[in-house]
């Protein structure tokens, strides 16, 4: 079993900002009794920042830009306790560090691909972080719930495990009610699910709402999910064996999405919205459809040919996301055109069917 592993940064940090020692070497611990089963894990860790924050001694910044620059600091502090924990087992790790442009450029997308088999075929334990120094958005990712998710997408993993400090996702916030009890299996994440979700905590950026979202990228790419406490013993084995209460479990969708539409849906973030008529949203939901300039009724935001975009019904909910074949100029001039309207072989489609995944039903 391919197995993603996740560690949030108030899991791994301590109040101060060092590194729990404790969490990490419980962690790297399940992680080599899950490789000596046949599994091949990769981790996704969080926790630079806070690293760097303790390093310099300085009160955690607001700017973007100055925590990017402070996790340059930690990710060194970071990556030697990993290295040093899983030496001390007598096993090989390899820094990953990935930025949105490795998610967005489909040949990043396949370089990145091709460097994670080979370090798993040499048996090494990839360790990724985001590259939040140079990422022009990276700390809006969300903890790296997402980046887990992408890889997770990337590799075709059969498992994304997500470690926190909560059991899971909880009927209620127990911090309000007492009582809340653990939610086993969500077998769809809807809106009444959402709003059980927290806010981010101090020392991370991330939150139930973000391991929510993770979860719903990787049961698209056919990915199960579990939601669980990074202290809870044997977390790890018993996520990859199935045992019930473990954590929150998504089970993957039955629906098997084509890689290229879930490198679409979920690694390419949209530069602009196009707005399309009931005719055109009903032709892509229900019949598999191209869109056609024709359908077109407003185009928002800047983009080039090929960039990525959403599509919304007239009632403003995005359904839809793809590959538009022109730039948003030629959106505005072509905007509700026919094909008798456009110049004699142009052709009318603004995103073809191969280019277009839908958000609720992807196919």
């Amino acid at each position: 079993m391919r197995v993603i592993v996740k560690i949030g940064t108030s899991s791994l940090t301590s109040e101060s900002g060092q590194v729990n020692t404790t969490a990490l070497s419980k962690l790297v611990s399940e992680v080599v009794a899950a490789r000596a089963q046949g599994n091949e894990v990769v981790v996704v860790t969080s926790g630079a920042i806070t690293a760097g924050v303790q390093r310099l001694g300085v009160e955690r910044p607001d700017e973007a830009e100055v925590l990017q620059a402070i996790s340059a600091v930690g990710q060194i502090d970071l990556m030697r306790a990993y290295g040093d924990e899983f030496d001390s087992h007598g096993v090989a790790t390899g820094q990953v560090l990935l930025a949105p442009h490795d998610f967005r450029d489909r040949n990043q997308y396949l370089h990145a691909e091709t460097t994670f088999r080979h370090l798993l075929r040499l048996n090494v334990v990839p360790v990724v972080n985001e590259n939040d120094a140079v990422a022009d958005d990276a700390i809006r990712y969300g903890d790296n719930d997402r980046i887990a998710a992408l890889v997770a997408n990337l590799l075709r993993a059969d498992l994304l495990v997500l470690l926190t400090d909560t059991p899971g996702v909880l009927t209620a916030d127990p911090r309000i009610e007492p009582n809340a009890t653990l939610i086993e299996e969500i077998a769809a994440i809807n809106e009444s699910i959402e709003e059980v979700a927290g806010e981010a905590g101090s020392r991370g950026s991330g939150g139930m709402a973000s391991k929510l979202a993770a979860a719903r990228m990787a049961s698209w790419s056919g990915v199960r999910t579990v939601i669980a406490a990074a202290d809870r013993e044997n977390v790890v084995a018993d996520a990859i064996a199935g045992i019930a209460g473990t954590g929150t479990a998504v089970p993957a969708r039955e629906t098997h999405v084509a890689a290229r539409k879930l490198w679409i849906g979920f690694a390419v973030s949209a530069n602009g919205q196009i707005t399309v008529d009931d005719g055109a949203t009903s032709a892509l939901s229900e019949s598999g459809g191209s869109l056609l300039t024709a359908g077109i009724v407003e185009v928002e935001g800047t983009f080039g040919a090929g960039d990525a975009v959403e599509i919304s019904s007239l009632s403003g909910e995005v359904f839809a996301k793809g590959l538009i074949a022109f730039d948003s100029e030629t959106a505005q001039q072509w905007k509700g055109s026919r094909t008798e309207d456009l110049a004699p072989g142009t052709s009318p489609v603004a995103i073809h069917r191969d280019d277009l995944v839908l958000l609720d039903n992807p196919n």
